[in-house]
């Protein structure tokens, strides 16, 4: 009762929360994605979008949902089918090794699958994933729920983010990965303008203070942050493959048909680049920046 409670609430006082449990149910399919993409502006930032002169990142972000549908942008969403895409481009050995793909939750055999792996779905952006260090700590009925419930998941309809619309659905497990040295995996997001990378994000204390530093391809702090706190005293040392982090990225932009935006994740492990995935609209255009400026200072990278 005292989370039905909290839940009640939410709903009537936070519009976001509000506007995410209509927009689940049905109330705006029936608008088209432009006059959709322009409520949520609105209720997200509280500003109204001028998609007829974007000059923001966030703002830049609802144009390119509308404006820069290719065909590719459909494959490389897919986090199983980007895998062939990465192969040709970068070669074999910058995939994290695949031990099994099904259409459905109820096909997985776990006795198969080693004691560590990583199951999620190519179609969204997290829900269901299950991250194994140990089946014998997992209850493989739940997963495989959860996985279900994740496969039924419209992940283009709460962001109108086109490139998901058509994704075929899979569940596809994938090796854990894990350093030699017990430390937090680095997960790189390059952001690339116009197959150019002019900024790096790195994660970390993800799963206990979730923050993010950013810096640029010389490995110099850029004092602003999107939704989590940033931290300069966090000195986070220069990756020994940076240049090979930011050459794989323009490569991969590159044969993608050179974007206007797209961010790509990469990790180390071991002294080993791994893909990761790749993203067209970093936040869906909705992350708050940190000082407000370098919204518009992002903004001016991308060349409409």
């Amino acid at each position: 009762m005292e989370v039905k409670f909290r839940k009640a609430i939410k709903f009537l006082v936070n519009r976001q929360a509000r506007f995410n449990f209509l927009s689940s149910r049905g109330l705006y399919n029936h608008m088209s994605d432009e006059e959709y993409i322009k409520k949520q502006f609105k209720v997200y930032t509280g500003k109204k979008l001028d998609l007829g002169n974007p000059q923001t990142f966030n703002e830049k972000m609802q144009w390119l949902k509308l404006n820069d549908r290719k065909p590719i942008y459909t494959k490389l969403v897919d986090k199983y089918l980007v895998r062939g895409f990465v192969e040709m481009v970068l070669g074999k050995e910058f995939l994290i090794p695949l031990l099994g793909v099904w259409d459905l939750a109820e096909e997985i055999n776990f006795e198969k699958l080693p004691d560590k792996f990583v199951l999620k779905c190519n179609h969204n952006s997290g829900e269901g994933m299950c991250i194994c260090k140990g089946k014998s700590q997992i209850d493989f009925v739940s997963v495989k729920g959860r996985l279900s419930q994740a496969m039924r998941q419209n992940y283009w309809r709460h962001a109108r983010e086109w490139p998901y619309k058509n994704v075929e659905r899979k569940i596809i497990a994938e090796k854990y990965m894990e350093d030699e040295s017990g430390t937090e995996l680095k997960d790189y997001k390059l952001f690339t303008f116009s197959g150019k990378v002019k900024c790096i994000e790195v994660d970390y204390n993800r799963f206990t203070d979730h923050h993010r530093n950013f810096y640029t391809t010389e490995w110099e702090y850029v004092p602003f942050t999107t939704c989590y706190p940033t931290d300069f005293r966090h000195k986070i040392p220069k990756p020994k493959y940076l240049k090979n982090l930011v050459e794989s990225a323009e490569k991969l932009a590159y044969a993608a048909g050179v974007p206007k935006f797209v961010r790509i994740d990469m990790y180390i492990v071991n002294d080993k680049i791994y893909f990761g995935e790749m993203t067209f609209y970093h936040g869906a255009g909705y992350e708050k920046f940190m000082p407000q400026g370098y919204d518009l200072r992002l903004g001016n990278m991308i060349k409409l």
